[in-house]
């Protein structure tokens, strides 16, 4: 746990109030939300109703009298998803994926006073608390299923928490981290509380193993019907397991299952109408992005993309995801034209890789 009396600490991600629009705007929809309490299961259809419209509905949209009262009842409010479509935490979490090179998420749970949202459990990928508003208590007890997978929610059949090996109650500006595995529960006391979850889903050798293996589908004794020893199969795929194979391919999926952040993007796109040689540019902070060089082409792979270049601009595209400050088309290394230059900067700006900052 990181104390560090900084109420405000974490307002720029998410706050109370925005918590509280985004309810009372009546434009919530499931799955990006869900109300939850320990002691019951509560039925979505209870709080959830649909919307008409032409030429279809709009299912599932929060009723915004009903979810109030159910959170005045005791229910915590969970907006679920935030990465995907809060700008604030997209930018958050896409920072932490550079820096930890795993995917993140992020949820932010509404609790009132008195209340638990949910029982006793572990989470199956790590867990950073960012205490937001009013205080939380938590309570952690060890792993009852060590370093669990995907798949392996808890279930009281892998066993009862024991006694807790942490008390601790998070004020506004605090952090707490929970590794994968470890059961935990969290109450409020005499105030309402808001706080994220940060969720970090690190890659395993399961993981690694299974990368590897789908590389094997090109041997063709890999193909083959079982029989007889593998030992030379299982020889080939360990040949496969090296720090620098498993790392490769964890970029690799990272890299190519990131979606996009785009905050400012139509400001951007209209920037364009007053580009010139001199204009500043800057990559997004939010591009994961690899260069990759194939039969003639310079291939940026990002975001579930790739944008194909002859390989002559190589150099500029190495420029591009190298620099870590603002520059302008006339610093480009290579030997395009201005005009050329400004046909690739005007490319990468479109397609979200760079951002033309303002005067």
């Amino acid at each position: 746990m990181v104390e560090r009396d900084e109420p405000g600490r974490f307002d720029d991600l998410l706050t109370t109030e925005d918590v509280e629009r985004l309810l009372e705007s009546g434009g919530l929809r499931s799955p990006a939300f869900r109300l939850v309490r320990a002691d019951r299961k509560l039925r979505s259809g209870d709080y959830l109703v649909d919307v008409p419209w032409r030429p279809a509905a709009f299912t599932g949209m929060a009723d915004v009298v009903r979810v109030a009262e159910a959170f005045d009842e005791g229910a915590t409010l969970v907006v679920q998803g935030l990465h995907h479509w809060w700008p604030a935490l997209g930018s958050f979490c896409r920072s932490l994926e550079r820096t930890l090179g795993h995917p993140a998420q992020a949820n932010a749970y509404s609790t009132p006073r008195s209340a638990q949202g949910l029982p006793v459990h572990h989470d199956t990928h790590d867990v950073f608390c960012l205490q937001l508003a009013g205080e939380k208590r938590w309570l952690v007890y060890e792993p009852v299923w060590e370093l669990p997978l995907k798949d392996q929610r808890y279930d009281r059949s892998m066993g009862d928490a024991g006694a807790p090996v942490l008390d601790v109650t998070l004020q506004p500006g605090d952090t707490l981290y929970l590794p994968r595995g470890w059961m935990h529960e969290a109450q409020t006391s005499d105030t309402e509380s808001l706080h994220l979850t940060v969720g970090v889903n690190v890659a395993t050798w399961l993981d690694a193993f299974r990368a590897a293996l789908d590389e094997c589908g090109d041997d063709v004794d890999f193909r083959r019907s079982p029989a007889g020893s593998a030992e030379a199969l299982v020889a080939r795929l360990a040949a496969k397991l090296g720090p620098d194979d498993v790392r490769r391919r964890m970029r690799r999926k990272l890299v190519r299952t990131r979606r996009p952040v785009l905050e400012g993007h139509l400001a951007e796109l209209r920037a364009l109408r007053d580009l010139d040689g001199a204009s500043v540019l800057e990559r997004r902070e939010s591009v994961l992005a690899d260069l990759e060089l194939r039969e003639g082409k310079a291939v940026l792979v990002f975001e579930g993309r790739e944008l194909e270049f002859p390989d002559r601009l190589g150099r500029e595209l190495e420029f591009v995801l190298a620099t870590d400050e603002p520059f302008c088309a006339e610093d480009l290394p290579g030997k395009l034209d201005a005009d050329g230059r400004l046909v690739f900067v005007t490319r990468l700006v479109r397609e979200g890789v760079l951002r033309v900052r303002p005067d």
